[in-house]
């Protein structure tokens, strides 16, 4: 099979990226929305040009898919158009810096990964991060490299654009400047480089003007999401973390990137493997030494895998690794599609955070009476209820938890009669905000091999 595809190395990739982003958009279809993506798509409703948890990108692309379709397959249309851009130019970056077979290999394995396809299925900051990181690397390579003002412009928009998505953005901005000061310090007596950085400067303006409007509060919650107070080493957070990786790009794509990026001397005398090496290396090493400290969300290392899938493919190619390629995707298919079937199949096993909810707003849609408003008790199940019950209105959380952007928009009476949707019994919390309290209905789904979760629907009013 994969000779058949290298006699037609162009044809191949784009035909893989048509048949993923066509499977994709289907297979979307038949899942309900995580609450994540519920609380986002509420943000495509409310334009700003910042929010609490993230820059506001991925609210604008939901925004944008809005006028095709606000399903979950339209919301999630978002993940299959930045993935397979980025693809598309993993394609174009890899034959710019080696040729059509490296290309289509470096596709066929960000295609086959775990990481991917799960990023093709629910909607995050990450999949605008993805888009405009690979856009950034190819158009940063060609500017770098070939010098054309066209390409210092579109990278500056590109920079730009990935700020917005997600904070993360800066480690790009980091390996950039590190390659500069290391291998082309003429760089910086460019005036189409500075005039790159200008063009970032103004996309990133109107976000950088919102945190300083709500004093840093976007920059401040991030910094303390991700960082520690007591420098206390936890290796086992470390270990937990670093063999993670090997399950999101599969044990033999990871471990041929690692052991590549190990051996210095194979690659930082070339400099477009320098350039590649540190768009991975940057991201890798900044989230293993965070993981020393804190348990870190595996998909933190995504963007790494970008330049990661064209440096592995390289790899395979320069050391005709052609057994081990075979065995390595094979590998990453097989995982991916217990995946994919865990996803389709057994929910409330691989993702239970995202099963039950929606059934659990349609029985509580049965109880709703005119004039009722709605809460939740998480920001998740405050825009379950936004999302999934007709009219999509308004709704807000009752009961204690974490600042969110709710509670940025949210009036200080905003307490009213109506119905509130719970993943834990709340009797008495309610009863401490309102005088009279019911418990009307429970739905209770299935949560793992096992065990069991139930989501309560009460009814409140007399708001104290």
């Amino acid at each position: 099979m994969l000779h058949f595809l290298h006699k037609s190395p162009t044809k191949s990739a784009y035909l893989i990226i048509l048949f993923l982003a066509l499977f994709s958009t289907l297979y979307n279809a038949n899942l309900p929305l995580h609450g994540d993506e519920a609380y986002y798509w509420m943000w495509s409703h409310n334009l700003q040009t910042g929010y609490y948890d993230h820059p506001p990108m991925i609210a604008y692309m939901i925004y944008l898919t809005n006028f095709i379709s606000e399903s979950e397959w339209g919301v999630r249309l978002v993940n299959v158009f930045s993935l397979s851009i980025s693809a598309l130019y993993i394609f174009k970056l890899s034959r710019e810096m080696f040729d059509e077979k490296i290309a289509l290999n470096a596709v066929i394995i960000f295609s086959s990964v775990i990481l991917v396809h799960a990023g093709y299925i629910i909607t995050t900051p990450d999949s605008p991060l993805i888009l405009f990181w690979s856009l950034a690397l190819y158009y940063s390579y060609m500017a770098l490299f070939h010098g054309k003002t066209k390409d210092f412009i579109l990278t500056g928009i590109m920079l730009g654009f990935m700020m917005l998505s997600k904070y993360t953005a800066i480690l790009f901005v980091f390996m950039l400047l590190i390659f500069i000061f290391l291998k082309r310090r003429d760089i910086l007596i460019n005036i189409k480089f500075y005039l790159s950085a200008i063009i970032a400067f103004i996309i990133v303006a109107p976000m950088l003007l919102w945190n300083y409007q709500n004093d840093w509060i976007s920059f401040s919650f991030q910094l303390d999401h991700g960082s520690t107070q007591t420098f206390e080493i936890f290796p086992h957070l470390f270990f937990e973390f670093f063999a993670g990786q090997f399950g999101l790009f599969s044990p033999v794509f990871t471990a041929i990137l690692f052991y590549f990026l190990a051996k210095k001397r194979l690659y930082f005398k070339d400099d477009k493997l320098f350039f590649l090496s540190l768009s991975v290396a940057v991201v890798l090493l900044l989230f293993f030494y965070k993981s020393l400290f804190l348990r870190m969300a595996l998909n933190y290392t995504a963007p790494a895998y970008i330049g990661g899938a064209i440096l592995t493919a390289y790899m395979f190619e320069h050391y005709k690794l052609v057994k081990t390629f075979k065995v390595g995707l094979a590998l990453a298919l097989f995982v991916t599609l217990i995946g994919r079937i865990g996803f389709m199949f057994y929910l409330e096993v691989v993702q239970e955070r995202m099963d039950g909810y929606k059934e659990a707003v349609q029985l509580l849609q049965t109880h709703a009476k005119e004039g009722d408003n709605f809460y939740g008790d998480h920001l998740t199940t405050a825009a379950y209820l936004k999302y999934y019950l007709k009219n999509h209105p308004n709704t807000d959380i009752a009961l204690p938890t974490r600042f969110s952007q709710y509670s940025m928009w949210r009036k200080s009476d905003f307490l009213k009669n109506g119905l509130v949707l719970t993943r834990e019994p709340e009797l008495i919390g309610l009863q401490n905000l309102y005088k009279d309290v019911q418990l009307i209905n429970t739905l209770t789904r299935k949560q793992g091999f096992h065990d069991k979760k139930t989501l309560y629907i009460y009814r409140v009013s007399g708001a104290k």
